[in-house]
């Protein structure tokens, strides 16, 4: 009997999309204002380092710009969307409570047949998303994946609490996964504790047409601080050491853009230089599950993933849940 080579993923392509209206932090310290609540520019960047945000209009849902995120990872992979026989959707804003927000994607694509899912793993979705996406691929269950991260997280914040209104924005990444000869997704991790529910969630459902619990975003920004960083550097070792390498072996750090100093302590735990974490939060603030796939779509639009490179994606957030892939390009 012939031994058959081992199957592995492969990214192909990236996208993205993104609101029209970019609200810069003045002019949303000026809109909050109004409702008597009082922040600045200075204030908002000296503790997260976001200078702007992007917000969907109305008419606008996570499946819009989820679709538009994927019809550029298809344009950038060469591939048609017939060809797709698996979407995953990462998000906490999903346009209804179902069908999922997977299936509206692929009737917006016009395709069908193919398996379409949403995962909720808030901001560490997308990576949760990657790793199911590429277990699928080497199983042979699947050959073509949509990987999508879709937020319309300025729906669920609170705009009178200051501390978490500024901190969102609403956007869309995806990545098309290909069944390859040659590895790709060379090792994922994905942890959760659920002690921690209670330092970032979300606590309202519906019953009987009524909201029930609370409907806003809530965070305790100290104890997500704490954990994020603790849980980021040791998901990345222990990523790497899975495949035998070291963090020294990473050429680009992508974690979830919540917050620069998340972005710069992780990196100093890592011992990675500034000048390898791609950051972008500064321009499209805490986009939840579409974070990792926004950055990476930028890194790769503007040259600085080349083949070769050795990329780590880390998600973490609510739940509390965290994960990384390693990524070859």
């Amino acid at each position: 009997m012939i031994a058959q080579a081992p199957v592995y993923s492969r990214i192909v392509g990236t996208g993205s999309a993104l609101p029209e209206r970019c609200v810069d932090n003045a002019t949303l310290a000026a809109e909050l204002a109004l409702e008597g609540v009082e922040t600045s520019d200075d204030w908002i960047v000296a503790r997260t380092g976001i200078r702007q945000r992007y917000l969907a209009g109305p008419e606008v849902s996570s499946s819009v710009l989820g679709a538009r995120a994927a019809r550029a990872a298809l344009e950038a992979s060469g591939l048609d969307a017939a060809q797709i026989d698996l979407i995953i959707v990462a998000t906490s804003t999903p346009d209804f409570i179902f069908p999922s927000t997977a299936c509206l994607i692929q009737r917006e694509l016009g395709i069908a047949g193919g398996a379409a899912f949403d995962v909720q793993a808030v901001c560490s979705g997308f990576v949760y998303g990657l790793a199911v996406a590429d277990s699928m691929i080497r199983t042979g269950a699947a050959r073509h994946a949509l990987v999508i991260g879709a937020e319309t997280f300025s729906r669920i914040l609170d705009w009178q609490d200051r501390g978490t209104c500024v901190l969102f924005g609403d956007g869309a990444g995806a990545v098309v996964l290909s069944a390859s000869n040659t590895p790709g997704i060379l090792a994922s991790k994905l942890h959760a504790d659920g002690r921690h529910e209670s330092i970032l969630r979300t606590a309202g459902s519906v019953s009987h047409g009524q909201v029930i619990g609370h409907p806003f975003l809530t965070m305790d920004g100290q104890a997500v601080f704490k954990l994020a960083v603790t849980v980021l550097d040791e998901v990345a070792r222990e990523t790497v050491a899975a495949v035998g390498l070291s963090v020294s072996d990473i050429d680009w750090l992508i974690p979830h853009q919540a917050n620069v100093r998340i972005l710069q302590a992780t990196g100093r735990k890592l011992g990675i230089s500034p000048d390898r974490v791609v950051v972008t939060v500064d321009r499209h603030a805490n986009t939840s599950a579409a974070s990792v796939p926004l950055a990476l779509d930028v890194a790769m639009r503007d040259g600085r993933i080349q083949p070769g490179h050795r990329v780590m994606l880390q998600g973490v957030g609510g739940g509390f849940a965290w994960g990384a892939a390693l990524v070859q390009f």
